[in-house]
């Protein structure tokens, strides 16, 4: 089985996409404690309190709110078939490209809550790079509990072509070094299943190795980006639990394998107010970027 790559999108086409700028979906979860226990589990951690009316750590909302679309409406990577909420990009490879959060201070989401997403397509880019065309689909998500708005999400999707064999990747960037926080993370196949269980995640790049590197050319399992971003917020609560993380914001650069643990840092200001975050591979190469805005420093 072979992925196919996309010569030239053509104006029908990007036409066609632009009409789902402005879509929406609406969706409705009860933030209830057994999923949240469930990633306390698979992040190994045992000093996050899961009862009712305690805040929801950051960026756990996203095992919520799940879409769970019936078998026979998956495509063969796994994800829902395009042209559902999501336009139906005729580019074989997916993956979640960066993503920004700002949370009200005033409400947080909280275990107990009942809560909605409101979802908005934003907009649909057409780009073509060294590697052929790409395709930017923002998202944004406004979610509301019982007395008000929680948080505002923004995320961007990459469609890209196949990989072409001998294609030369994208030059790494170097990591920087001497960071303040760090923290080694082995993401086995164990951990990319649970999480992809966890968040209803069908896609085989995280868990089906015949898959990912057969048809996608990848040499071993993909981590998740939400999991490496939601590690680098448990790096700050870790080094700065009495900060409320006010706003969030993460590029993913480079993707991680399961083939070698990586590294994620950090980096507070020396005011305190932001932190500088940041994952590399096992070579030192840069993997995501981010920054966070915190309140109530100590």
């Amino acid at each position: 089985m072979e992925a196919q790559n996309v010569s030239s999108l053509g104006q029908d086409d990007l036409d066609l996409l632009q009409r789902w700028v402005g879509k929406t979906e609406s969706s409705s979860d009860d933030i209830s404690a057994a999923p949240a226990r469930g990633l306390r589990a698979t992040l190994d951690l045992d000093d996050v309190d899961i009862h009712p009316g305690v805040p929801l750590p950051p960026l756990w909302h996203w095992i919520y709110f799940l879409p769970q679309h019936l078998q026979r409406e998956l495509g063969p990577d796994g994800h829902a078939r395009r042209g559902g909420f999501l336009p139906p990009v005729p580019l074989p490879r997916r993956m979640w490209a960066g993503g920004d959060f700002t949370w009200n201070e005033d409400n947080p989401l909280r275990i107990g809550d009942s809560a909605t997403r409101e979802s908005t397509i934003e907009s649909v880019t057409h780009k073509k790079g060294k590697s052929g065309e790409l395709v930017f689909v923002q998202v944004r998500h406004d979610v509301h509990n019982g007395q008000g708005p929680t948080l505002v999400e923004r995320h961007n999707i990459v469609y890209r072509d196949a990989a072409l064999p001998g294609e030369t990747p994208p030059a790494p960037i170097a990591s920087d070094k001497g960071a303040a926080w760090q923290r080694e993370i082995d993401a086995d196949a164990v951990l990319l299943f649970r999480y992809s269980a966890l968040t209803f995640n069908g896609h085989r790049i995280h868990y089906d190795r015949s898959y990912v590197t057969e048809v996608e050319k990848y040499p071993g399992l993909i981590v998740h980006g939400p999991l490496i971003a939601t590690l680098l917020l448990d790096l700050v609560r870790r080094n700065a639990p009495a900060a409320f993380i006010k706003r969030f914001q993460f590029r993913a650069v480079r993707p991680t394998f399961d083939l070698h643990p990586f590294r994620i840092n950090g980096q507070p200001s020396e005011d305190g107010k932001t932190v500088r975050l940041w994952a590399e591979d096992h070579e030192g190469w840069l993997t995501m970027q981010a920054q966070c805005e915190l309140l109530c420093f100590e």
